[in-house]
Formats: structure tokens, sequence, C-alpha cells
């Protein structure tokens, strides 16, 4: 096989990523698709302006796409109840659709510390859901789940590196840049992460802190994908095509 030919491969290779939206990251034998992203390009939605839920793909992107803010990329946001209702804090466009969870339970949302992913003033912050509210802080967009994966890049202490429960997963992190990773698991991966394995995967992309989002029913899709059918979620995360502040026309002279 010519060197050409390789190199022809490479860049069709290259192109199919860059218009998914994401690259394709080994890892320790295990594969997950990454996409770095402007917190300005993010928005974090559940219902449409009527107050109806808005729980899969093809709903988000249409009604995005209504609002000329088309998604080039969504992956489903926090851990939600039977009732596709978030088990804690969402904040959609600066209106608080569901309230913080502070309470004792089972499963990822209650392996304290659970923490928030949210965005102000164009700048993203992962905290714990005890040092919620932030002082003199007015959230534009937010979506709580757990556990923390990192906080100031220490893992969470309860992880067990040795543990068996390798699963499909995704979750959220932020740069010292204040740049964000989004990460899941693919589909097709030979192995899945532990939690530790996991957290240990936004140390390795250099984030400072990272949050769980969901396990089994994760997905991250772009292009056409966004448009088939997909599971049902609560809240969505989306990357834009654009910054939705670009829609603000300036005035003519």
């Amino acid at each position: 096989m010519s060197q050409l030919y390789l190199f022809l491969l490479l860049l069709l290779h290259l192109g199919n990523l860059a218009y998914a939206g994401f690259e394709l990251t080994k890892v320790e034998g295990i594969t997950y698709r990454i996409s770095r992203t402007s917190p300005d390009s993010l928005r974090i939605i559940w219902k449409d302006d009527q107050g109806a839920s808005l729980n899969t793909f093809p709903k988000v992107s249409a009604f995005l796409s209504r609002k000329n803010t088309p998604p080039k990329l969504l992956m489903n946001g926090g851990i939600f109840d039977r009732n596709t209702h978030p088990s804690g804090l969402l904040i959609q466009d600066g209106t608080e659709l569901s309230p913080v969870n502070r309470e004792e339970g089972y499963g990822n949302f209650f392996l304290k510390p659970n923490g928030i992913f949210l965005i102000n003033d164009g700048k993203a912050r992962i905290i714990s859901t005890t040092e919620y509210p932030l002082e003199n802080t007015v959230v534009d967009q937010a979506v709580q789940s757990g556990p923390l994966l990192l906080r100031k890049q220490v893992i969470h202490p309860k992880f067990n590196k040795e543990s068996s429960s390798r699963l499909h997963r995704n979750g959220i992190g932020i740069k010292e840049d204040g740049s964000v990773v989004m990460a899941m698991t693919d589909y097709n991966s030979y192995k899945f992460p532990n939690l530790y394995e996991f957290a240990q995967l936004f140390l390795k992309l250099q984030c400072n802190d990272a949050l769980f989002l969901d396990g089994d029913i994760s997905q991250m899709e772009s292009g056409a994908e966004m448009k088939k059918p997909s599971n049902g979620f609560s809240s969505i995360i989306a990357v834009l095509n654009k910054d939705p502040r670009e829609n603000t026309q300036p005035n003519k002279k």
C-alpha cells in the first residue's frame, strides 16, 4: 500500500471525525468519544417555551433549529427519575426548572460528594453540591448529577481502582483554560471503565474538575444522527454551531 494512499485514508478519517463533532480517543484499551468546546456554545435543554419536555435528540435538535441556533452535537445530561424529571438542579436559560437536591439516597447520583455543572456569564464551573449557591453569581445554565469525578484534580475518595463495575458512561469536565470537555465511552469500545478509570480519563485530558452524568443509556451524536430516534432523557446538553449571542444584530447606522 503506497504512502500516498495511506495519507489519503488519513485525511478521509480526519475529515469524518471533524464532521462528527467529536474525536475517537483510545485510553488504556477503552475507546471514548471526546468533544471539546467553549462554554459560550453550550445550552442545557429540558423543556420548550411552552413547558413541554424535550426528552429526545430529534426534539431538541428541532427546537434549537427553530431558534436559528442548530446544534452540531448533543449529549445527555444528568441522572433523572422514572418520570424523566431531573434528579436535581436544572437551570435552562436562567430559569430554574428543578431545584437543587441535597437528600441522601442510593445510586450514583447520591454518592457524595455529587456536584453541579453550571455556566454563568460565559464561564463554566463544576462545584460540589455543598458549594451551591455561589455568592453573587447569576446562573444561566446548570445540571446537577453525581458523583463528582474530580474536584480540583482530586479523584472522588470513594472510587475503587480495582472495581469490576465496568460500564458505558458519560461525563463533563473543565480545563484550566475554561474550555469544556465532554466524554462518553464509544458504543463499540472493546471494554468499558470503572468510575476510577473514568475519572482518570479527565485527568489525562487536563481537567481540574469533572462530573459523572449517566450510564448505560448515554448517547453522544452529531450531524444527521441527532435527528434519528434516541433514548429518552431529561436534560440534554447541546453544543451549538455558533454562539447564540451572534444572533443579536448590531444597529445599522
